[in-house]
């Protein structure tokens, strides 16, 4: 009987959300993130076109940051790492971010000097 008296003053300071209000939070969230995907996928601005990060346009950079957002939070939310401590949210979101970021590196320099020697090299384009 105390313990449950406990546990009713501990729930009345945290105020939990119900799993249907979480539900529809993550639904609108990727809603909006994924309409913004679409958006820009068919506008295709022209500032974002024709200018270059990295030796790559700004375009394909938001796609990316966007998409790691998504993952980020379908991890944060449909693997409940909310309610995890944060050394293990950190071990396990940062990670795949980083390997994902120097994937990312890796393949804009080789394919930047693969087309620098085709371009400027001596072996002509057969294809």
């Amino acid at each position: 009987m105390a313990h449950d008296h406990k546990l009713e003053i501990f729930r009345g300071l945290l105020k939990f959300k119900s799993n249907t209000q979480k539900i529809w939070g993550v639904l609108i969230f990727l809603t909006l993130v994924t309409i913004v995907e679409v958006v820009l996928g068919i506008l295709k601005p022209v500032s974002l076109t024709h200018s270059y990060f990295l030796g790559m346009k700004i375009l394909n950079w938001i796609f990316i940051i966007l998409t790691l957002v998504k993952a980020y939070y379908i991890a944060w939310d449909f693997m409940h790492l909310r309610d995890e401590k944060s050394s293990l949210r950190r071990s396990i979101v940062w990670t795949p971010i980083f390997l994902v970021a120097y994937l990312i590196f890796i393949l804009l320099f080789e394919a930047d000097y693969i087309y620098q020697v085709y371009r400027d090299g001596f072996i002509k384009w057969n294809f």
